[in-house]
């Protein structure tokens, strides 16, 4: 994609422009970012998909036993049937994953690298319903499906923020809006980071598609990285204050002693082939891995079903990536890593970002060893299927 080409979803912006001017600095509000557009779910099958085990999903009752009430899926029919005819909201989280024409939206924030994107979340509300003034730590971008929603925007908020007492629900207990859209379907609003926003239906039947982004913490870095680092250090690498002079007071931690400690921690903390690995398998962790399961053919069988006509896709659930660095290149799957020479380049590009897989676009690459032999990997890992399997 041409980095400077207009982009009707980004209101004409190029996505340069957008990059340099709005992204995490400001919100920007585009109608028609995608004209004439239909939401590819109506209510009744996002209620269905609540009712799925496997499925994510939360009802937030303005006025319930509680202000806010929070309550959490899978329910089951009766528990709408029960519901007020107003000012309560349904969230399914991560209908990309089970809904391939909600997948497709996607495509449009192709412009953005794709191991950022976490997921679609998918709204229903009544009239009058929200979740409350609050702000998240990740931008988004959320498109108008159905019906109208009000779209008011504030202050921008950190940890110090004050919060109503909720259980499980962090709701602003102040809002400063200073902005106020009403958006139709087809429109779309993006806020970038901590910026508070509050919205509510303007309408009966509106729905909202909230595309998120994965922003892990600081703290969340320095947890798993460590962890990762410390799987493969020996028991024996310890510190050690070798050549240390005598100390004027026992009892005192000198400045050397955290010299040397330093420099025990930057030896492991500053290996960037370590941190690229932990990082390229940390943000293709699938939300749900449970759904991700392979199945077990060889390289013969493989070949087989391409010649015959087979088309392979990735699975829904699956996320890919690959980096390049000092020894070559490397491919991330669904949190796990594996090393490739750098003549494959072509080849993760087509895997990662192709829509499927088949003899045609794979005949190239079928004569590399380290392309036959990923391409079984992944089938029997699971982040690659048949199409024929979904």
């Amino acid at each position: 994609m041409n980095q400077s080409t207009p982009l009707a979803l980004l209101g004409g912006l190029s996505a340069e422009e957008f990059l340099r001017d709005y992204w995490q600095q400001k919100p920007l509000l585009v109608r028609n970012a995608l004209p004439d557009f239909v939401s590819p779910l109506t209510p009744d099958e996002l209620a269905g998909l609540a009712l799925e085990e496997e499925v994510e999903s939360r009802i937030i009752l303005e006025h319930g036993v509680r202000p806010y009430e929070l309550r959490r899926g899978p329910f089951v029919e009766e528990d709408f049937q029960d519901l007020p005819e107003s000012h309560w909201t349904l969230l399914v989280q991560a209908v990309d994953q089970f809904v391939p024409e909600v997948a497709e939206l996607l495509q449009e924030f192709r412009f953005l690298p794709t191991w950022r994107i976490d997921d679609v979340m998918v709204s229903y509300a009544t009239h009058g319903g929200g979740v409350g003034p609050h702000y998240d730590n990740y931008d988004v971008f959320l498109l108008q499906g159905l019906g109208q929603r009000r779209w008011r925007v504030g202050q921008l908020c950190d940890s110090q923020a004050q919060l109503i007492k909720h259980p499980e629900m962090r709701i602003l207990a102040e809002f400063a809006g200073s902005e106020d859209w009403v958006l139709n379907p087809g429109d779309m609003l993006y806020l970038p980071p901590r910026l508070a926003h509050f919205g509510t239906a303007d309408s009966d039947d509106c729905m909202t598609y909230s595309v998120g982004f994965r922003a892990p913490s600081a703290a969340e870095v320095l947890t798993h990285f460590t962890d990762f680092l410390a799987q493969n250090l020996p028991d024996e690498e310890r510190y050690t204050d070798a050549a240390a002079k005598p100390s004027s007071d026992p009892s005192e931690i000198d400045a050397a002693a955290l010299d040397r400690l330093k420099a025990l921690l930057d030896k492991h903390m500053q290996d960037k082939g370590a941190l690229l690995t932990w990082f390229g398998q940390f943000m293709t962790e699938p939300r749900y891995p449970e759904l991700i399961e392979g199945e077990e053919l060889s390289e013969d069988q493989l070949f087989d079903a391409l010649e015959d006509g087979a088309v392979l896709v990735r699975n829904p659930s699956a996320r890919l990536a690959w980096a390049e660095r000092d020894d070559g290149l490397v491919v991330f799957v669904s949190g796990l890593s594996r090393g490739m020479p750098t003549e494959l380049r072509d080849f993760l590009k087509l895997v990662c970002t192709a829509d499927c897989l088949h003899a045609e676009n794979l005949v190239d690459w079928l004569e590399f060893e380290d392309a036959r032999t990923l391409l079984v990997e992944l089938l029997k890992q699971g982040s690659l299927e048949f199409a024929d399997d979904e």
